[in-house]
């Protein structure tokens, strides 16, 4: 597939998917059977039957990704009359491209773009929950330090407070700080928890 009609095919999914409601994104079924090549409703809703068994055989609430609504049109008279349309959420098109038929150019395009749509998400979720475990990790660690010194103030010696940490530790994990540096293999002589493995 040539790049510029990638782009093409791109800005047509996301600028189809600029209808909001309560928040959320949403297509129009009536726009993605174009999009998705179908030039017959009828043997596009026959896909969308597909998806929406898809969606409920995976456990989730058919009405809550496709959402029967009527849709005025313009006839060639000038007047206007309501056809069935269906909200579409994302997870929805998703199906729906994948039941699609996979012959068609533009499903194949659909099947890819939700495909890698997906796949970013999860790496940004990815990346969200690195940084706050980094983040975690590093207060922590100044929690830790804050603790020590007051300790130390308390008692003069950094004794008693490897004592209160292990004792925390066996709280907490059922084992002293010395099992637990020994079922991570960190060394003796490295301070726990700072050290402590992803």
């Amino acid at each position: 597939m040539k790049k510029d009609l990638i782009h093409s095919l791109t800005q047509n999914f996301e600028a189809h998917a600029n209808h909001t409601e309560g928040g959320i994104e949403f297509w129009l079924a009536r726009d993605l059977q174009h999009l998705l090549g179908y030039s017959k409703w009828d043997n596009f809703l026959n896909v969308v039957s597909k998806a929406k068994t898809a969606c409920e055989v995976s456990g989730h609430a058919v009405p809550d990704h496709f959402a029967d609504v009527g849709k005025m049109v313009d006839l060639g008279s000038g007047s206007q009359r309501e056809v069935d349309d269906i909200m579409l959420t994302r997870y929805a098109c998703y199906l729906v491209a994948q039941n699609g038929d996979p012959r068609k150019q533009e499903i194949a395009f659909a099947q890819t773009y939700f495909a890698l749509q997906t796949r970013r998400a999860e790496l940004i979720e990815q990346r969200l929950l690195q940084a706050e475990r980094v983040q975690a990790r590093r207060k922590l660690s100044e929690t830790e330090k804050e603790l020590s010194g007051v300790i130390y103030q308390q008692t003069g010696g950094n004794q008693d407070f490897a004592t209160i940490h292990s004792k925390g530790d066996h709280a907490l994990f059922g084992r002293n700080t010395q099992d637990m540096k020994q079922r991570w293999q960190v060394p003796a002589s490295r301070p726990w928890p700072t050290s402590r493995p992803p």
